[in-house]
């Protein structure tokens, strides 16, 4: 049975669960289990992308509930994106139907533009040149793009289309030049990051926003080589958890929920990803909100430094 008891309607009609299932940087031992247990615990919205490379596994989970009868194709909300390497017009349907084989569906619930740029089209990890950076693709084409995403979703194979990781300036050029409109902005949003002016400016213009790293991704140092602030270690965000029996992380998920957007925390760990969506029996009040609303700090944690020398690309959002 789904847990989440919040959606998010999308201008086309479509539903979103407001609480999602992340599975970033998760290795196929680890995600098979913790789709399992996401499914189990009640997480309906799944959110993948080709560049993480456990979409296959994850079809395999998703085929079984499906074929078991445990859950069915509509309970579900899938959602994948364009990869890096295919940010241009032509290979949009190509990695799409890729991404469907490793799912093992016939359609997405949503397919977002990962990210702005574009990198040379590989098979296997991305070229860089011999400073060890990244080799750029910098003829990226947001309008033509944009006509080959309303082409899988006029195809039916993705319900809805949207954007990851655009800024307001990219947003604005795809609202300019589109026929359907993007449903969804998917952007790292948090305690320290909450990005409220572009938030307001996607809600104005009928966007629902999703939070990735609702939860800081205090995991990726290493990818990183830097040192990433432990939101669940802020002094406000553990007051207000002790004072409605809660964790600090349910506590930052109730935060982005009540502020209108859809996070999707990644777990592993079976108890805490149960903890992660125990988030309806509560509701944190007004003068909670504006603590909470008072940490933004405007840290960017996922800035892509893991892309050496993606800065100079003309799309670079950041």
């Amino acid at each position: 049975m789904a847990a989440c008891k919040i959606e998010l309607t999308f201008e086309n009609g479509y539903k979103m669960p407001a609480l999602g299932f992340g599975t970033w940087r998760a290795p196929d031992d680890e995600v098979e289990k913790a789709i399992d247990e996401a499914l189990t615990a009640g997480y309906r919205h799944i959110d993948c992308a080709p560049v993480y490379l456990n979409e296959p596994t994850i079809g395999r989970v998703l085929r079984k509930w499906l074929d078991s009868g445990r859950v069915t194709r509509e309970e579900l909300f899938i959602v994948t994106k364009l990869p890096p390497h295919g940010t241009r017009p032509s290979t949009v349907e190509k990695f799409l139907k890729r991404s469907l084989t490793d799912l093992q569906l016939d359609y997405v619930d949503l397919y977002l533009v990962h990210v702005p740029f574009t990198v040379p089209e590989v098979d296997g990890p991305f070229l860089t040149d011999d400073n060890g950076e990244i080799v750029l693709e910098t003829t990226t084409d947001h309008v033509a793009l944009w006509k080959s995403m309303e082409a899988v979703a006029d195809a039916g194979l993705a319900r809805s289309i949207g954007l990851s990781n655009f800024n307001r300036r990219q947003v604005q050029r795809v609202l300019d030049n589109c026929r359907i409109k993007p449903a969804n902005l998917q952007i790292e949003n948090h305690i320290y990051l909450q990005q409220k002016e572009l938030v307001k400016f996607c809600k104005a213009n009928d966007i629902t926003v999703t939070a990735y790293s609702p939860l800081g991704s205090k995991g990726i140092e290493k990818l990183l080589n830097r040192e990433v602030p432990d939101l669940l270690d802020n002094p406000v965000v553990k007051h207000v958890a002790e004072r409605h029996g809660k964790t600090a992380a349910q506590v930052v998920l109730r935060h982005l929920l009540q502020r209108g957007l859809a996070p999707i925390p990644k777990s592993t760990n079976a108890e805490r990803l149960r903890q992660n969506i125990a988030l309806f029996d509560f509701e944190l009040p007004d003068d909670d909100m504006v603590k909470l609303n008072e940490l933004d700090q405007n840290i960017r944690i996922c800035d892509f430094g893991f892309f050496p020398g993606i800065t100079k690309h003309p799309e670079f959002p950041f």
